[in-house]
């Protein structure tokens, strides 16, 4: 039984797309926290989120990895090296040799390192040619994991997130609902039986004509697109002035979120 849970990565872990009533992000780690939590005795549990959006693989190993490896848990969730992957001319050898450096750190220090593989972009709108990479890079996770001993929270195979419906209005990160379906996806992880399950057919929805996907074509590259360029282009990040949520309570999530179902 987990009694203790350290979440490290980018914004995917931080829970950008998922926010709370009161505009706190909530996210997959964070209602897989709760998920894990209701498996214990009350207040038995603690949990530390120390992800930050835009954070690249050397910064999540730099700040976030020896943080971690020192609170010692009994679990440790790693999802880094997606937003390396996605610059261009990265190579996803080189991201997946330092990725495998910090499992072996965070593998001494915790009972269990719970690695994380992509998404499958292929109907994701100028991401999808990226496919061919993000695969390369998933191969070499799991190797990793095989090497290590590692859960894999294989996303690449969940194929409920390939509805749009998944997805936040930016296109790159997940809605609540596909947070969800992705914390019911690692606890079957790790063998725990989710409430719910994250494959569940989503409900009919009506077609959408030409010009409707146009419009939101035309809004999501204005109002999305062209300020993530801008950073770009700036060398800023969305994450430049946003600091980690640090130790949640379990209850504190729960006023966010009604289940993790």
């Amino acid at each position: 039984m987990i009694g203790s849970y350290v979440a490290v990565g980018d914004s995917f872990t931080e829970g950008v797309g998922d926010p709370g009533p009161d505009g706190a992000l909530v996210g997959w780690a964070d209602r897989f926290a709760v998920l894990l939590a209701d498996r214990r005795p009350e207040g038995d549990f603690d949990y530390t989120n120390l992800a930050v959006r835009g954070r690249l693989l050397d910064q999540v190993v730099t700040d976030q990895v020896p943080r971690a490896a020192a609170l010692a848990p009994d679990l440790i969730s790693f999802c880094a090296g997606g937003n390396d992957i996605l610059r261009p001319g990265s190579d996803p050898d080189d991201v997946a040799e330092r990725f495998e450096r910090a499992v072996a750190v965070l593998t001494e220090a915790a009972g269990t390192v719970l690695v994380t593989t992509g998404f499958d972009p292929r109907g994701v709108p100028l991401l999808k040619h990226l496919r061919g990479k993000i695969a390369t890079y998933n191969g070499h996770v799991r190797a990793v994991a095989d090497r290590y001993g590692c859960p894999v929270l294989d996303l690449w195979s969940l194929k409920s997130v390939q509805d749009r419906r998944a997805w936040d209005d930016d296109r790159l990160h997940l809605s609540a609902e596909g947070h969800t379906r992705v914390a019911l996806r690692a606890g079957q992880a790790l063998g725990v039986d989710p409430p719910a399950d994250p494959e569940q057919p989503w409900p009919p929805r009506p077609p959408r004509g030409t010009l409707d996907v146009r419009r939101d074509d035309v809004h999501w590259a204005r109002e999305y697109l062209v300020p993530w360029i801008g950073r770009r282009l700036r060398g800023e990040s969305s994450g430049d002035h946003v600091t980690a949520k640090g130790a949640l309570s379990p209850d504190a999530i729960r006023t966010r979120i009604a289940s993790v179902a």
